[in-house]
């Protein structure tokens, strides 16, 4: 099985998301768990990957060669796929996925937790889905989303598409269960 997971390249944030990042790409690798993200060295990505790689764990970095830059991309990962573009990155993250994980995150991790949720929306795949809701983080989209139901913007269904959980053993037992 393989997690792609989606998070902050940022290093401006505080420790609270890349200690839980840490100790979720640990724990993946530990349930021998293959871990996909978008290769990052920094941030949440950073600290997803430095958790798997002291696991020894399988990780597949994916990321357009314009980040090849120094101290951007994650060198110790297993595998690393370089597309043409920021889309191409999206469709591999997506198409070689069992299921996802958007931990905190900025526009970007926004963009690929809203485009593969949409994909469920659609019936264009069945893949689990968790927001990891790391110190209430995405409490405010949460209540946007909510809003968007009731005004009709959205379908009824929509927040079933997803399981919100609060740390990483939560996230990992959703996606292992038959839930």
């Amino acid at each position: 099985m393989y997690i792609c997971v989606y998070g902050a390249a940022s290093s401006n944030i505080d420790r609270v998301y890349t200690d839980e990042a840490e100790k979720l790409g640990h724990l993946i690798a530990k349930r021998n768990i293959g871990l996909i993200f978008g290769g990052g060295a920094t941030g949440v990505m950073g600290a997803l990957a430095q958790g798997a790689s002291k696991e020894n764990g399988h990780i597949v970095g994916i990321a357009p060669s314009f980040f090849d830059t120094e101290g951007v991309l994650y060198r110790q990962c297993t595998e690393f796929v370089y597309p043409e573009n920021m889309r191409q990155r999206k469709e591999i993250l997506e198409q070689r996925a069992d299921h996802f994980i958007a931990c905190p995150g900025g526009v970007g991790t926004l963009d690929e937790f809203f485009e593969i949720l949409t994909l469920k929306q659609l019936k264009r795949h069945n893949k689990k889905i968790v927001l990891l809701n790391i110190n209430e983080y995405y409490s405010p989209l949460l209540k946007l989303l909510s809003d968007m139901i009731k005004q009709g913007f959205a379908a009824e269904d929509l927040l079933s598409l997803f399981k919100v959980c609060s740390c990483a053993e939560d996230a990992l037992d959703y996606i292992e269960s038959d839930r």
